[in-house]
Formats: structure tokens, C-alpha cells, sequence
């Protein structure tokens, strides 16, 4: 993908995640983009590892594990952060 498309799967990811888990958290829109671009990348590398698929591009799959690694980070983000 490229990085226009990775911008704006993070900022979509980076949203979905936030709104799946509400709460206070630092940053405004560059933190969810972010936040998307990295959950693509542990969802990714996880899902990979496990035989479930990559994120490849615009699609449910991709955007669903995507969104599955964001969580993920925010969850152990609210975990160590205190």
C-alpha cells in the first residue's frame, strides 16, 4: 500500500479503535492515525503469525485485524500507563 493509503486506513483503524474502546486518551487526530498505522502493523505481524491472513489493502480482513492490533495497543497503552 501506499503511504497515502496507510495514512488514511490509520486514521480509519485509529478511529474505529477509539470509539470500540472510549476513554481519556492523549492526542487528537495525528495520535489516531498513529495509533491505526501501528494496530495495522502488530494486527498484521499477530495475524500472520497465527495463519489468519496480512493486512493487504482496503478490505474487511485487513481493516478488522488492523482495528483488532489498535485495540490491542490501546488497551496495553491504558494497562502501563499507570
Amino acid at each position: 500500500m501506499g503511504m497515502l493509503s496507510w495514512i488514511i486506513m490509520g486514521l480509519i483503524v485509529g478511529a474505529l479503535a477509539k470509539f470500540l474502546m472510549p476513554g481519556r486518551d492523549p492526542g487528537g487526530l495525528i495520535i489516531t492515525i498513529l495509533l491505526g498505522i501501528a494496530g495495522a502493523f502488530v494486527g498484521g505481524f499477530i495475524a500472520s503469525a497465527l495463519g489468519l491472513g496480512t493486512v493487504t489493502g482496503f478490505n474487511l480482513g485487513s481493516i478488522l485485524i488492523a482495528t483488532g492490533g489498535a485495540i490491542l495497543l490501546l488497551f496495553f497503552y491504558r494497562r502501563f500507563k499507570r
